[in-house]
């Protein structure tokens, strides 16, 4: 597998070297940086050096003086459970880990840094965060769309800030990059450090995004009331819809997991709705055999049915996807009652209450852990970086190879395989 990048662009930018002796306990413990490959298993036929990516661990030596330091954290987009968790962790270990005392909440997103919507900044401590971890959603609150990258700098500089651990998805991890490049523009010493957030999972060389997990254990229990209301009616079709704006990972895993899925619609696989072998005559051919089904249904899934209508954008500028649940509902609606077959179809879209909830144990472990690493990379004078986990280790990359393409998922890859596996469904292709 030739990766899309040189070694050398896996370098991670410092803002000067580290001379400062860590306060962390362990720090005389603490190994010098290893580097995880980005593939285990190379290709004979590659050349060159091979591509890793740096692991994340604290450092013996620290850039910033941790008196002197005010820190600032910021979640932005959606909610994502997990996000909590990560403010507290990050709180936690800036105050007992480096013994900073100067951290403070930025309100509502972007929208926090620009003088014109008031937001106060929320000053943190280890008992304003002690037990946020057990609520879903984020104590500073979020937002979206783009605010202005210079007056986000200015607040920066005018407040004093030398960290900013911002945490959000794609578009957010897209600003945070120009963040850096304005602070860089400018000569000032301000470490940007990203923590990926997308319930979609679907950022590049990041494995798994916090609050997957969560999600997946959410959608299934949805799955299960699908099913089991499509048992209990003659011709019963149980339809879940779950979030996958352009990726299938959660709708993918959660049918694989909770095998009573009959069919999964995913974005990157098309399927035809009507002729012998598209999905309605199917459905069918399932309602005669068995007299029930279970559909679950990735919200940016079939998006070509609505390719006449007008695209609208949300705040952050990205096109608000037609409701394919709602569409797929009418439609089936309609196939059977001109095929004068009674059917009793619900359909359950629990998207809004998925986001919400807390995080799992893995998950809070997982959030955790990356809040954690994201301190000691800012501490070090890292910057202009995502913190990862990549094969199972820890590691950090530069924010612009995450943001360099989105990560879906491929039709022939295992967790796609084992789906069809599971599902026994034909392509839905005339």
């Amino acid at each position: 597998m030739k990766p899309p990048f040189a070694a050398k662009e896996t370098a991670i930018k410092t803002l000067g070297k580290a001379k400062i002796k860590s306060p962390l306990a362990i720090a005389e413990e603490i190994q010098v940086n290893q580097q995880i490959l980005f593939h285990p298993y190379p290709n004979d036929k590659q050349k060159g050096t091979p591509v890793a990516f740096e692991t994340s661990q604290p450092e013996k030596e620290i850039y910033f003086d941790p008196t002197k330091v005010t820190a600032c954290i910021v979640t932005c987009g959606g909610l994502c459970p997990g996000l909590n968790n990560v403010i507290r962790a990050i709180v936690m270990s800036l105050y007992h880990g480096y013994g900073v005392r100067s951290i403070f909440g930025v309100r509502y997103g972007l929208q926090g840094f620009i003088p014109k919507y008031q937001h106060a900044l929320i000053p943190l401590t280890p008992q304003t965060v002690s037990d946020i971890h057990e609520q879903g959603g984020t104590i500073l609150g979020s937002s979206r769309g783009a605010q202005s990258i210079e007056t986000i700098v200015d607040t920066l500089e005018r407040q004093n800030i030398n960290i900013l651990l911002i945490i959000g998805g794609d578009g957010t991890l897209r600003a945070a990059e120009k963040i850096e490049n304005e602070v860089s523009s400018r000569n000032l010493k301000i470490a940007v450090v990203a923590i990926p957030k997308t319930i979609d999972n679907d950022i590049s060389f990041v494995s798994r995004s916090f609050g997957f997990e969560t999600a997946v254990d959410s959608a299934t229990n949805a799955i299960q009331c699908a099913h089991t209301e499509a048992l209990s009616y003659p011709n019963g079709i149980g339809m879940v819809k779950l979030m996958g704006r352009y990726s299938g990972f959660i709708a993918a895993t959660a049918a694989a997991s909770q095998r009573d899925v009959n069919f999964v619609l995913i974005p990157e696989v098309d399927f035809d709705l009507d002729g012998k072998n598209g999905f309605l005559e199917v459905l069918k051919k399932r309602l005669q055999a068995r007299s029930h089904a279970v559909i679950v249904v990735a919200e940016g899934a079939g998006q070509r049915f609505f390719e006449n209508e007008d695209k609208d954008r949300d705040e952050s500028g990205n096109v608000r996807l037609k409701d394919i649940g709602g569409y797929l509902k009418q439609r089936i609606t309609e196939y059977f009652e001109n095929q004068n077959m009674q059917i009793n179809l619900k359909y359950i879209d629990p998207s809004y209450i998925i986001r919400s909830v807390p995080a799992n144990t893995n998950d809070g472990l997982f959030s955790a852990t990356l809040g954690q690493n994201a301190v000691h990379a800012a501490m070090a004078g890292k910057t202009g970086l995502v913190v990862s986990i990549w094969h199972g280790v820890y590691c950090q990359l530069p924010i612009r190879l995450a943001i360099s393409q989105k990560k879906s998922l491929h039709p022939s890859s295992r967790l796609w395989i084992s789906v069809l596996e599971s599902t026994g469904q034909p392509s839905f292709k005339n």
